[in-house]
């Protein structure tokens, strides 16, 4: 007991294994409280053009941070800081992390003062098919939830200061900390604010979860910061170099949810219906993908600068494997699953079991992706870890761009149904390019990984799947009312034990040592 509690010490310094743990844990806590923040949201305002507006206010928001930051931050500083770190710069990495934060902070201001004044022309450019209410609201919200991103991005450059000395314990609950400030603000101020009491609830979560959380844990370790805008400095200009591709190029994990409610507002509650899905969707994103790959980043770096590179492929190749393999199970659950648990996730209050089908139909077919999702994190960060940012982020660019097409067709062919379609292509795309990329800057070899584990992992998941949800149909789910919610929870439990047994049955009768390889990882370093 004593050894698994000095994991949530402030000042342990965590392995690749205990970190993912942590990260793991922490990210599931913070999904939960996520679907308390959605399942909030979808009761007290339903899946209408409220929600609708509210959804898409964070487009421009994000737009300004992705511009800005380019996930930098959190990413590129860490490859420079954890090298000064090897070399025992300490001084030269205290010094280039004051002048990121102070010269980048003074851009994010004037950036957030020129959104703030074009966020209406911007809001009707971006979704056409808003009436004029729901555009006044979206650009009400849009100017609350812009200064939020200050206080992220200067959370995430703090954040990379302790992943970098392997802290985990603050940046992983910053999170959880912003959930719960959106929760508390619609609950404390729904009555007079109304939606916009969310909005005013993610701007105070910001502060107090990313942003405070991190600065906490920075002054424990002694962090310093004197502002600076000695930009100048070779190693401030060696991160502008390596950010640029970020900050430019346009990846279609960022972009995808841009697009998507892009085409979406022309529906009534298409982009609330799709946002429900997509938010359910990332949890498992986020613990298989996004805590992993968040975990690993500065071990891929200690690795590759180290110049331990046979040891820095096998790790990749290691952990993509991993997490491809629980990835194809875990979509297969949830496929299955998908109408009993999105009724039991969100239908009460305000969102109706009319809300419940269309919203279950997106998640299946976002299910479908969740190893693309899962898998490309890695595959990014390995170049990160690697130093070049250019060559991830122009292919994946290319991507979007050459995406842009597929999503008009198939939204105009199959409505919004074709938009879930062309996120999954697109996103499996973004993965190929990386992987292949890898491969060709003999980096990562695509032999290395374990093919054979991962086929019979796929195999078992389509049986598993396939047999669920064809006993899913034993119990049929009640269309009218609210109810009890029984009917759920008797066929996610139908589905949970089908898929279980099918899988415990197909892992043993191919043999595979998937269960074997998630329990025992082996050290990184």
């Amino acid at each position: 007991m004593r050894n698994w509690l000095r994991f949530f010490r402030p000042s342990h310094q965590h392995t690749a294994f205990s970190a993912t743990l942590l990260l793991m844990g922490t990210v599931m806590l913070s999904r939960v409280i996520g679907y308390v923040r959605e399942a909030y949201i979808a009761y007290a305002f339903g899946a209408g053009s409220q929600t609708d507006a509210y959804v898409a206010a964070f487009t421009l928001p994000d737009f300004l941070n992705y511009i800005v930051a380019g996930g930098a931050a959190s990413i590129t500083f860490i490859s420079i800081y954890t090298r000064f770190l090897a070399e025992k710069r300490d001084a030269d990495a205290q010094k280039t992390f004051s002048i990121i934060i102070t010269a980048m902070t003074a851009v994010l201001i004037v950036g957030t003062i020129l959104t703030e004044i074009f966020a209406p022309q911007f809001v009707r450019w971006f979704v056409k098919g808003f009436t004029p209410a729901k555009i006044e609201l979206c650009v009400h919200l849009t100017r609350i939830l812009l200064p939020a991103q200050i206080f992220f991005y200067v959370g995430g450059v703090v954040s990379a200061v302790l992943l970098s000395h392997r802290l985990f314990l603050f940046p992983a609950f910053g999170p959880l900390v912003y959930n719960v400030f959106i929760i508390l603000g619609g609950v404390v101020g729904g009555r007079h604010f109304g939606i916009a009491s969310l909005a005013y609830g993610a701007v105070l979560g910001s502060i107090a979860g990313p942003f405070l959380a991190s600065v906490i844990g920075a002054v424990r370790i002694g962090t310093g910061y004197r502002p600076s805008f000695a930009v100048t400095n070779p190693a401030f200009r060696e991160w502008v170099r390596l950010s640029l591709p970020l900050m430019l190029g346009f990846s279609l994990v960022a972009a995808d949810d841009w697009i998507i409610r892009h085409y979406a507002s022309s529906v009534e509650g298409g982009i609330a219906w799709i946002n429900f899905a997509k938010k359910l969707f990332a949890v498992p994103i986020a613990v298989l993908g996004q805590a992993t790959g968040q975990a690993s980043l500065p071990f891929f770096a200690r690795l590759f600068n180290e110049k331990r590179r046979e040891e820095f492929a096998a790790t990749v190749n290691d952990s993509v494997y991993r997490v491809a393999a629980a990835s194809f199970l875990a979509a297969a659950w949830m496929m299955a699953a998908a109408l009993p648990l999105i009724d039991l996730v969100y239908r009460r209050g305000e969102f109706l079991f009319a809300d419940t089908q269309p919203t279950a139909i997106y998640f299946y077919w976002f299910s479908i992706s969740l190893v693309f999702w899962a898998a490309q994190g890695l595959y990014a960060r390995a170049f990160y870890a690697a130093g070049d940012t250019l060559t991830p982020m122009t292919a994946t660019t290319l991507i979007t761009v050459a995406s842009l097409p597929m999503y008009s067709f198939l939204f105009h062919r199959f409505g919004t149904v074709g938009l879930a379609w062309a996120s999954d292509i697109g996103i499996g795309a973004n993965l190929a390019a990386l992987g292949l990329l890898l491969q060709w800057k003999k980096l990562v070899m695509l032999s290395g990984l374990r093919w054979d584990e991962l086929g019979k992992a796929a195999l078992t998941a389509v049986i598993a799947g396939g047999i669920s949800f064809e006993v899913a149909k034993i119990v049929p789910l009640a269309t009218v009312g609210h109810g009890s919610h029984l009917a759920d929870l008797m066929q996610l439990g139908l589905v949970t034990v089908t898929w279980a047994a099918a899988v415990a049955a197909g892992l043993w009768l191919l043999r595979s040592g998937l269960l074997r390889d998630l329990r025992h990882r082996k050290p990184a370093g």
